[in-house]
């Protein structure tokens, strides 16, 4: 996995503006810490860093293709693109000849080959730029389902890009100006395509490409979730599924550097982890690394909250022996969790803050600790989303809700019944923002967007808007999350649950199929059933932790004080300073509820944030 940068103005000679392009290349480093490199000509500038994966020796970006010592197109690229050993022998037969074992050299033959129409070839996760030398255009191209991110600012003669929102902050063109928008983007949990946090930048939309030229932008969509006839019977239907994830599996793990799994002990990671290691012994390898994260006394003290019936470290040990996997505890006291440069790096991982609190930190810290051994580490995300794991969808009240329900779901809890992460923030400011009018917009959007089958039965319509609302709305900020805390640590993470064959397959499976035995996530279960313990399939769906320390929030509240003791705390002036108040000195067991903990931990983050990037807010 890499870092990508660049600029294109067509009014200026950026051959002059070399330190910029270098700055801009610097700010991610920590995506690519093996090599780093910069290509300028008048008009366009590409930067790269490099995390090297397949072919150690080659790869080297910018990559240029020739032909006949003219320079064609030059490439940018971050991802993997996983059947590329199929698309070189294609490439091959139709004239081309590589230099290198890399995917990098297949990117960029495929776009000589076949221009933006190659992201149809692609299979896999990737963003990458070219700078076609021939018509003098960049053409952006991002993944279908947006696992790798990409930013972006439109110029009045050309267009700024980066992985990350930093890379633009280098340039003196880019200032960090959040508005009204980018605001309620900050505090949303569900994503709008392409909107960023910050006022300046859009983010290119998943399945997208955006070609800049002299004539302008134009963004054009190459892929979209369509609604279509399964025809499977439902034995035929976990046939596939099962046949679709060992195949999925073995070639994501496809790398020249060491390789493990993030195990919770859940199905989704446990059947990554178990396909994995079968795919490893019937190669000869050695056996599969797994790594759990959990907390100093978690299992031996947890009591259930509104989302997590038990916790991971007991049911993750368990699959690791079942498998003969070589597994690792990430053990996480509070002096980590609360320890200031942990946490404000989460922050400067994400360029904003969050309302996750302890879990952004956590898993920044696991995820660093994993990279000490590994380059590569699979996940189990976005099994939930395609195969209905969350226990909201299975809540007849919420799901009758005219709203996402991860968003009602909110309202049930007295730490987040004014919105998650929102408590201590001004009514004033909420006011101007009206989260709830914003969610509801967003909603009717997602609804009118939802692609259906004919015939559906009013359950089934249902079901699959809010399907697709999960896909499009609610796994974005997950994606976006996992990328950048573990690329934080230049640890390259894999998701291949968001493989978009597999996707779109479950995606028109029937709702009756995805719950045929009563439970969340049937179809998963039953394909998997003979790989995994009795205890992992029949363990309900536990979200990733969260610390049940008290120490923790004491020591939250302790730092909350002292930053309202400060009157020049730039976070002071959007908060209810009287509510934060009362909220350090509430002695109540609903004030260690991670919910209500979380309206501190964006405070902090906020005033962290404001005083980190120097943010302008404009509402």
């Amino acid at each position: 996995m890499c870092g990508i940068a660049g600029w294109v103005d067509f009014g200026r000679d950026l051959t002059e503006e070399r330190p910029t392009v270098d700055a801009m290349t610097d700010t991610l480093g920590k995506r690519g810490p093996d090599a780093r490199g910069v290509w300028i000509a008048p008009n366009a500038a590409l930067g790269h860093t490099r995390n090297s994966i397949i072919d150690l020796a080659g790869g080297v970006q910018p990559m240029s293709a020739e032909e006949d010592g003219r320079e064609l197109a030059v490439l940018a690229y971050t991802g993997e693109v996983y059947n590329f050993k199929q698309l070189r022998t294609e490439l091959e037969g139709r004239g081309h000849r590589f230099r290198t074992r890399s995917d990098t050299e297949v990117v960029l033959r495929s776009y000589v080959e076949w221009g933006t129409g190659c992201a149809n070839h692609l299979e896999g996760m990737f963003a990458f730029a070219v700078w076609d030398v021939r018509r003098e255009e960049l053409v952006l191209i991002r993944d279908r389902m947006g696992i790798k991110p990409l930013f972006y600012k439109t110029l009045p003669e050309g267009l700024l890009f980066g992985s990350e929102p930093k890379a633009l902050f280098a340039n003196p063109l880019v200032r960090p100006t959040v508005d009204a928008d980018g605001l309620r983007e900050l505090f949303s949990t569900a994503k709008v395509p392409g909107q960023s946090v910050f006022k300046e930048l859009r983010e290119l939309p998943p399945g997208h490409t955006l070609t800049v030229s002299r004539r302008g932008a134009v963004l054009h969509r190459y892929w979209a979730l369509e609604a279509k006839p399964h025809t499977d019977d439902l034995d035929t239907t976990i046939a596939t599924v099962r046949s679709m994830l060992e195949e999925i599996v073995t070639r994501e793990l496809v790398a020249d550097v060491p390789l493990c799994t993030a195990l919770s002990g859940g199905i989704d990671s446990s059947a990554i982890t178990a396909l994995a290691a079968i795919a490893r012994a019937q190669a000869g390898d050695d056996a599969v690394r797994t790594i759990t994260a959990t907390f100093v006394g978690y299992s031996e003290n947890f009591t259930p909250d509104d989302q997590r019936d038990t916790p991971d470290a007991p049911y993750a040990a368990e699959l690791a022996r079942h498998v003969g996997a070589d597994h690792t505890d990430i053990v996480l006291g509070t002096a980590d969790l609360i320890d200031p440069a942990a946490r404000q790096a989460a922050i400067i991982a994400q360029d904003m803050p969050t309302m996750l609190g302890d879990m952004d930190t956590s898993l920044y810290l696991m995820l660093r600790a994993t990279r000490e051994h590994s380059t590569v580490a699979l996940t189990g995300e976005t099994a939930d989303e395609i195969f209905g794991g969350f226990k909201w969808l299975h809540d007849e009240e919420l799901v009758g809700m005219e709203t996402f329900p991860w968003v009602a779901a909110e309202k049930r809890q007295q730490g987040s019944s004014n919105g998650q992460g929102r408590g201590l923030f001004s009514a004033g400011l909420l006011g101007k923002l009206d989260m709830y009018g914003y969610y509801a917009d967003n909603y009717r959007t997602t609804q009118a967007e939802t692609p259906h089958q004919e015939g559906e039965s009013v359950r089934e319509h249902r079901m699959r808007e809010l399907s697709y609302a999960h896909l499009a709305r609610w796994l974005p900020m997950l994606l976006d999350r996992g990328d950048r805390l573990a690329m934080a640590s230049s640890l390259e993470t894999r998701v291949p649950f968001c493989d978009h064959r597999l996707v779109e397959y479950v995606y028109n499976t029937p709702w009756e199929f995805k719950i045929f035995d009563g439970r969340e996530k049937s179809l998963l279960r039953a394909a998997t059933r003979d790989l995994l313990p009795k205890s992992v399939i029949e363990r309900p769906k536990s979200p990733y932790p969260v610390t049940q320390d008290p120490t923790y929030t004491q020591a939250l509240h302790r730092e909350f004080g002292a930053v309202l003791d400060d009157s020049n705390s730039p976070v002071l002036p959007y908060l209810d300073v009287d509510a934060a108040r009362q909220a350090i000195k509430d002695p109540s067991g609903v004030a260690h509820e991670w919910h209500s903990r979380s309206n501190i931990e964006m405070a902090l983050g906020f005033d962290f944030w404001l005083r980190t990037y120097g943010v302008q807010i404009d509402v």
